[in-house]
């Protein structure tokens, strides 16, 4: 006996469905493709919005080199809508006489985006203040604190070491600048100096925290009253070494770079430090390498002088043509440094835009690039960073200039 054959036979879609299954197709695809289209394009907004920020930092140092006014714009907002749309239409053919009766379904999708955007030109009294004024000594802590190479940070930032008594008289001041060949190479080796003792953990960059007291001492101690005030005010009673009681409150000071813990210092001599320290501006850092500490055979102490912005893009710019920076060995009393490059941030100007991702722009026939090297890179996003601390909150700055695509 033969075995039976078994056939599967697929029975056809209905005529309605074969019409309408294309049509839910085109509707779930047009459905499914709204997410990821916002996605790449909020993503491309920030890109943009990052490189326009690269570019006119760049733009403002090759103004500076070719001897023209800086001048800043921010895109500080971007609305965007974004619509998409699908549609579905159904139609219908009868005969009266004929059993071909045609059922005819569309379906469609459609997407439109209209961004706005407000571009602010930065002017005005309150902007120019800021983009004049030294950053001040936090700007260099939390640099450091973050992870900057101090010897980066000190370079790019620092106009130069005011040299002092230990009185905090004035002594003499160490410029850093190529156009003082003397001058700079003494600021060069004293930035790898301190690059050298940070490395090895031997340098101390933070806030002088003290208890600083608030009213004359007492002989008797504060009742249970007293001291419960005086914690709902942040305050706080101790009791001194003569046995009389002191209501102090606890103060953060000027920021020092020192070779020493600088709470390894009694609270007292904290105290007197930071009141000799304010005799200085906020945009001084002291800076104290003791000849008792670590690396104390190269020692110095003074206040490190910070720039302003305006500053920083004019030392850069001059370090790509009118005042190029130099090569400048270590001290010899300096260990070895994992790297010490030539400059601060190295501007690269040529005929035409380098061939690689890094930031350039155009400006007077030439090409204006951040320089190919980690530590160039490292510094311009450092610049970038500190650019944005000066602008600060860019609302009200001035009228915005509206675009709408």
């Amino acid at each position: 006996m033969k075995p039976s054959a078994i056939h599967t036979v697929c029975a056809p879609l209905p005529r309605v469905a074969r019409r309408v299954a294309p049509a839910l197709l085109a509707l779930t695809i047009a459905a499914c493709a709204g997410p990821p289209v916002l996605e790449r394009q909020v993503l491309g907004y920030d890109e943009v919005t990052s490189r326009l920020d690269q570019k006119l930092l760049l733009l403002n140092i090759a103004r500076t080199d070719n001897g023209q006014p800086v001048h800043f714009t921010s895109t500080s907002t971007i609305a965007a809508t974004f619509n998409w749309t699908t549609t579905l239409g159904a139609g219908a053919e009868l005969h009266r006489n004929s059993s071909a009766n045609i059922l005819g379904l569309s379906a469609g999708a459609g997407a439109s985006e209209n961004p706005t955007f407000s571009i602010h030109p930065l002017s005005g009294q309150a902007f120019t203040e800021r983009v004049l004024t030294p950053f001040k000594d936090q700007a260099f802590e939390f640099l450091v604190f973050q992870g900057g190479a101090i010897d980066r940070v000190t370079r790019l930032l620092a106009s130069g070491i005011e040299v002092q008594n230990a009185d905090g008289s004035f002594v003499r001041f160490i410029a850093n600048d190529p156009a003082r060949p003397e001058e700079y190479t003494e600021f060069r080796r004293i930035a790898t100096h301190l690059r050298w003792l940070n490395d090895k953990r031997k340098l101390f960059v933070r806030t002088l925290v003290f208890e600083e007291p608030i009213a004359p001492a007492l002989t008797a101690a504060p009742s249970a009253a007293d001291v419960i005030n005086a914690d709902k005010e942040g305050l706080q009673w101790r009791r001194n070494a003569d046995g009389s009681y002191q209501l102090a409150r606890f103060q953060a000071g000027r920021v020092v770079v020192m070779n020493v813990d600088p709470m390894s210092l009694g609270n007292q001599a904290r105290f007197e430090l930071n009141e000799r320290i304010k005799r200085n501006p906020r945009g001084f850092v002291f800076l104290d390498v003791r000849p008792d500490g670590p690396g104390g055979d190269f020692p110095i102490r003074g206040a490190i002088k910070l720039r302003s912005m305006l500053q920083m893009l004019a030392f850069v710019a001059n370090g790509a043509r009118a005042a190029p920076e130099f090569d400048v060995a270590p001290d010899p009393r300096t260990g070895t440094v994992a790297e010490n490059p030539r400059a601060a941030l190295h501007i690269d100007i040529s005929p035409a835009p380098p061939s690689t991702t890094i930031a350039s722009v155009d400006f007077a026939g030439r090409s204006y690039s951040v320089g190919d090297t980690q530590w160039d890179r490292a510094t311009f996003a450092m610049l970038g960073d500190l650019f944005q601390t000066a602008v600060g909150e860019v609302k009200g700055v001035d009228l915005p200039i509206t675009i709408s695509k």
